[in-house]
C-alpha cells in the first residue's frame, strides 16, 4: 500500500509528447505584438498557462522552486468544463487511457451505507458536451507538462523571492534578475505574487476541517465480494456523517482506488505532503459502515492536509498591468466541488485566447482586464458552492440532516424515473437540491462552460468595439461604471 510524499511517476500512458506541436489553437491566430511572459509556478495552472500562451504565440519562461517536476499521490476529478479543453488541446485519447469515467455520484449515510442520493454521470457528454473523468494527479500533471514543454523555457530550482511590478522583473534566490513583459503568478495557495498584486496577504481562515488522502490497489477490493462492486461499477461514492465525510473513486483505468476523508482538524498543516497517522485515521472513522472499516484496514500510510479557506479577491491584476494572478494564487478552492484544478486550467485558456489578439502594446491592459472580468465572478461562485458542500455533507444527526436526506432521496427518485421512463432531463431541474450535482441549473453553468467560447464572445461583444481606437476601452469602462 502506498501513499506518497515524494513525486509519483506518471503512468506510462500519460504521454502527450509532441501533441501540442501538431495542434493549432485560436484558429491559428498569432499576435502582432508578442510578449515574454514569466510564469511563476509549475502546477496545473502554471503549465496550462505556459501551453496556452505558447500556442498564442508568446515566449514563456517558467520558474519552479522544486528541483524536479512531479505530483504527490492523490486522485483528481476532470469535469466536462476541463475535459472539453483537454480534448481540444489534443489529449483526449490519452485521458481515456489513464482515467476512469464514473457512472454516477452516490451519497450514502455514514453508519449504514444506505444510499440517499444518486445522480447519473454516464450521460455527461450527452448533456454537457464532454465527459467526466477521475484521474491520478500525477497523470494529469504529466499531460499538461508535455503540452507546455515545447513552448516554455523551464527554470527548476528557481525560487522567486521578489518582484518588480513596474519593470517587470523577478529576482531569484540566487540573486539573478530576469526581465520580461508580463508576470503570471501561478504560485499556489501561499502565493508570494499575490502580495505583490494586493499589497498585502489575503488572510487564510481555518475551515475546521482537515483531509486524509490514501490510494488502495483495486486488487484488494476485487478479492472481497462486498468491495468488488466499487470497482465493477465505478461511481463517485460519498459517505456523509456528523462533521466528517468520505469521497472515493477509481483512477488509473480502475487499477487504483482513491479515498479522501474530511474530518475535524486537530492541528494538521496546510500541505499536500504532510504524513498522517493511519491508525488515527481509522479511529476518526470507526463509526462508519463496515465497508469503510474494511477499506481503511488496507491503508498503511496516509497524507494529511489542513483545509484553509480564503475569500475571493477584489482584483487579480497589479495597477501596472504587468503582473497578474492565476489559479490557486487568486481563487483557492475547498475540494468539495472538485473544481480547483478546473478553474486554474480555465483561467489559462481564457488568458491564452485573449492574448492571441494582442496586436499592439496598448491592448494589453484591456485584454488583461477582460481576463479578470470574465474569470473572477465565475471562480467566486465556484468557491461559494464548495463551501456550501462542507455544510451540507457534515450535518449532525437530527432534524436538519433528516430533511437533507429527504430532499436528496426525492432528487434520486426523480433521477431514477428519468432513467426508467425517459423523461426529458429539461423537465426535471431540481434547482436548490442539497445534492448540488442533481441541480441541473448549476450543472449547466459549471459543466457546459467553454472557456474559449467565453473569450470569443467577449471579443465579439466588447473587444472589437472597445479596442477599435485610442481611448475606446477607457470610455467603455467609464460607461459601465
Amino acid at each position: 500500500m502506498t501513499t506518497h510524499t515524494e513525486p509519483v511517476p506518471a503512468h506510462h500512458a500519460a504521454n502527450a509528447e509532441g501533441i501540442s506541436q501538431r495542434t493549432r489553437l485560436y484558429d491559428g491566430r498569432k499576435p502582432a505584438h508578442r510578449l515574454h511572459v514569466l510564469v511563476v509556478g509549475c502546477g496545473m495552472g502554471g503549465l496550462a498557462a505556459a501551453h496556452c500562451l505558447g500556442q498564442a504565440g508568446h515566449k514563456v519562461t517558467l520558474f519552479e522552486s522544486a528541483a524536479a517536476i512531479g505530483e504527490v499521490g492523490a486522485g483528481i476529478q476532470v469535469t466536462p468544463n476541463v475535459s472539453r479543453l483537454l480534448r481540444r488541446w489534443g489529449v483526449g485519447e490519452k485521458l481515456e487511457a489513464v482515467a476512469v469515467r464514473p457512472e454516477a455520484i452516490v451519497l450514502r449515510k455514514y453508519n449504514t451505507g444506505e444510499r440517499v442520493a444518486y445522480t447519473r454521470w454516464s450521460d455527461m457528454e450527452e448533456q454537457y458536451g464532454a465527459p467526466y473523468y477521475h484521474i491520478h494527479r500525477a497523470d494529469l500533471h504529466k499531460l499538461l507538462f508535455d503540452l507546455a514543454a515545447p513552448f516554455m523555457t523551464l527554470r527548476l530550482k528557481s525560487t522567486v523571492v521578489s518582484v518588480d511590478p513596474e519593470a517587470p522583473s523577478v529576482t531569484l534566490a540566487s540573486g539573478e534578475v530576469v526581465h520580461g513583459d508580463l508576470i503570471v503568478g501561478a504560485d499556489g495557495v501561499k502565493s508570494m505574487i499575490q502580495r505583490v498584486v494586493l499589497g498585502h496577504t489575503n488572510p487564510a481562515e481555518p475551515t475546521g476541517d482537515a483531509v486524509y488522502r490514501a490510494i488502495i490497489p483495486t486488487d484488494y477490493l476485487l478479492k472481497d465480494p462486498e468491495l468488488k462492486p466499487f470497482v465493477d461499477h465505478p461511481e463517485m461514492t460519498g459517505w456523509m456523517g456528523p462533521g466528517r465525510h468520505i469521497m472515493a473513486y477509481n483512477i488509473r483505468a480502475k487499477k487504483e482506488f482513491n479515498i479522501v476523508l474530511a474530518h475535524p482538524d486537530d492541528g494538521s498543516v496546510e500541505s499536500w505532503t504532510a504524513e498522517g497517522s493511519a491508525d488515527k485515521m481509522r479511529a476518526d472513522f470507526a463509526d462508519f459502515e463496515p465497508r469503510i472499516r474494511k477499506l481503511l484496514g488496507f491503508v498503511k500510510s496516509t497524507l494529511k492536509w489542513r483545509l484553509m479557506d480564503r475569500q475571493p479577491l477584489k482584483k487579480w491584476i497589479h495597477s501596472s498591468y504587468k503582473v497578474i494572478l492565476l489559479g490557486d494564487a487568486c481563487h483557492p478552492m475547498l475540494p468539495y466541488r472538485a473544481q480547483g484544478a478546473a478553474m486554474a486550467i480555465e483561467d489559462a485558456a481564457v488568458l491564452g485566447n485573449l492574448l492571441s489578439r494582442l496586436n499592439d502594446p496598448s491592448q494589453l491592459k484591456p485584454l488583461l482586464q477582460a481576463y479578470e472580468d470574465l474569470r473572477l465572478p465565475r471562480t467566486a461562485e465556484t468557491q461559494r458552492q464548495s463551501r456550501l458542500n462542507q455544510k451540507i455533507f457534515h450535518l449532525p444527526d437530527g432534524p436538519e440532516q433528516e430533511a437533507r436526506d429527504a430532499q436528496m432521496r426525492q432528487a434520486m427518485e426523480l433521477e431514477l424515473r428519468v432513467m426508467r421512463e425517459g423523461v426529458a432531463p429539461g423537465e426535471v431541474t431540481l434547482e436548490g437540491s442539497p445534492n448540488q450535482w442533481a441541480d441541473r441549473k448549476k450543472n449547466e453553468a459549471q459543466f457546459a462552460y467553454d472557456a474559449d467560447r467565453e473569450a470569443e464572445r467577449w471579443w465579439r461583444e466588447v473587444g472589437e468595439k472597445s479596442l477599435g481606437g485610442e481611448g475606446e476601452f477607457e470610455r467603455a469602462v467609464a460607461a459601465r461604471l
